[in-house]
């Protein structure tokens, strides 16, 4: 007798998509199913190992770089494997949501590598999702195109040699995608991105010269790493490409990995292109695992904490030394500033800051770094030309001078700045915009001559929370209490409505931003992801 046949994926409370069927073939959905079946299990034993190592933390209030892997830190010889020809000149990425207009003008953006984001920049929509990969499948085959209705402006790719090389960044581990299940359980967001998007390009990216590359997010230790090789390992077998084809950079933009960098190399060793240094998500990070730690934990506002704050300064310069170690890239953090068409001091100052961050990078050893508007390329392209010249990056500069002791990446209170009252307003303004912006499928906000994305929101809510957890004190002395935040979060929402009408005020989701985030930044229970609560109000 012959076994059942596996179940297939169904697609659950989901409109049709114009060409759909296109991304969710039979034999796409078939693989993401085996993925699902493969290696969800051990996904969620992770998620909940999570909970495990907050709670050790919450008990000692320290981290160490792990006894048990000590061998693999002391193991000089291994590197990871060479970068391919297409990722090995890295000197500026470009992040931003795949929506058709945003691919064109990233492809065509002058800048090294496009990361084509269905995570932080990408609200996890079903349209965004399924049409997210339309796009990029449509540009590897130049039949995308795209004219503005507002505008009338067309926009076209450019030739094949000028255009950047995509780096796909999948939703991380802790969301699911309901809009797709397996006997009722639904499929993660990581999975679904990462299938459909492997199974459909992979081999056509290897055909253009290039392959499938990966940024991983939210990774949290070594261990979510292996299952990331393993997840390459077997969908390299099931499509029938070399093993090697993959290539992954992982965000370090939680404190847990920045203990843990190494080992997650290590474990990705035969796939792994490089590390990358976030700032909201790890400082976001940081508030989440030490939330109990007392006031030496306490971070000041989040403008305040460049990457030249002790702390910040010890992860990226162990950073570019880990990765220069192994063979690895080491990428730098964003510059989020949108240029201003009408405001040419901002702009001018705004750049200065850009050209002081990336030539920071470029001269601490990085080898490219991350903008959000195109406007910002040639910036951050000639710092790293100045250091670079002709070599596609700086690799050989080891940087062995630099010692970091486990202290120094948790010495939060080796900064010399304190919590502010316009600090918490700033927090509470952003997060009301952004949230409203993410719960109409908008993933990459403009906020205050900002690109905001997701992390923004976590660490503005984070903050909001740890302020009044820890009973601050501002400099006006006000005590941050909740009372203080539905004050002030009253007053933002009576000035959005002043400042935009109250038609638009109505059409959109203001009132219900207000009371997601005074949810996520008030309740005791600290939620471990603010896109939890919001995918469940994200129609």
């Amino acid at each position: 007798m012959s076994a059942p046949a596996p179940s297939t994926l169904a697609i659950v409370d989901a409109e049709p998509l114009p060409r759909q069927e296109e991304v969710l073939t039979d034999a796409a959905l078939a693989f993401v199913a085996e993925l699902h079946r493969q290696f969800t299990p051990r996904r969620n034993e992770l998620l909940a190992r999570r909970g495990e190592r907050r709670a050790e933390i919450a008990r000692t209030s320290t981290l160490d770089f792990l006894p048990e892997t000590a061998a693999v830190r002391a193991d000089g010889s291994w590197k990871v494997a060479p970068a391919p020809a297409a990722l090995n000149d890295r000197r500026v990425e470009i992040t931003g949501p795949t929506d058709r207009k945003m691919t064109i003008n990233a492809l065509n953006s002058g800048a090294k590598v496009w990361l084509a984001d269905f995570e932080d920049a990408s609200a996890p929509t079903w349209e965004n999702v399924v049409l997210g990969q339309l796009n990029l499948t449509d540009a590897y085959e130049r039949r995308i195109d795209f004219t503005d209705p507002k505008s009338g402006k067309s926009y076209a790719l450019k030739s094949a040699d000028e255009l950047a090389t995509v780096v796909m960044r999948p939703r991380g581990w802790h969301l699911e995608e309901r809009h797709l299940q397996l006997d009722g359980v639904s499929v993660p967001g990581a999975l679904v991105d990462f299938g459909l998007y492997f199974f459909h390009n992979a081999q056509r990216l290897i055909d253009l010269g290039k392959g499938p590359y990966f940024y991983l997010p939210k990774t949290e230790s070594h261990l979510e790493a292996r299952l990331w090789n393993d997840i390459f390992v077997f969908a390299q077998d099931y499509v029938g490409i070399p093993q090697g084809t993959v290539r992954a950079t992982v965000l370090i933009e939680t404190i847990t990995a920045a203990y843990e960098m190494e080992e997650i190399l290590y474990e990705l060793r035969d796939h792994a292109a490089g590390l990358n240094a976030g700032r909201w998500d790890y400082l976001f990070s940081i508030v989440k695992n030490f939330r109990d730690g007392g006031a030496k934990f306490v971070l000041p506002d989040r403008n305040a904490v460049t990457m030249t704050a002790p702390f910040m300064r010890a992860y990226t310069e162990l950073l570019v030394r880990t990765c220069h170690k192994r063979g690895a890239h080491a990428i730098g953090g964003m510059a989020a500033f949108i240029p201003s068409r009408r405001d040419a001091e901002v702009n001018k100052v705004a750049f200065e800051k850009v050209k002081a961050d990336k030539d920071r990078e470029a001269n601490d050893g990085f080898d490219g770094s991350w903008v959000a508007h195109p406007d910002l390329v040639p910036i951050a392209l000639a710092s790293f030309d100045a250091v670079l010249g002709e070599k596609p990056n700086q690799k050989d500069r080891l940087r062995e001078d630099v010692s970091v002791a486990p202290g120094d990446l948790i010495a939060i209170d080796s900064l010399d700045a304190s919590p502010t009252y316009d600090g918490l307003r700033n927090a509470v303004a952003v997060g009301i915009r952004y949230i409203e912006a993410w719960l109409r499928g908008l993933g990459a906000v403009a906020i205050f001559n900002l690109m905001e994305d997701a992390a923004t929101a976590e660490i503005s809510r984070s903050q909001i929370w740890q302020w009044i957890n820890a009973d601050v004190v501002f400099e006006n002395g006000e005590h941050a209490t909740a009372d203080l935040a539905r004050k002030v979060a009253a007053e933002e929402l009576a000035a959005i409505r002043e400042e935009i009408g109250e038609e638009t005020f109505t059409a959109g989701k203001w009132q219900q931003a207000h009371d997601l985030l005074l949810q996520v930044s008030l309740d005791q229970d600290y939620a471990d992801f603010l896109t939890l609560p919001a995918y469940e109000q994200l129609r």
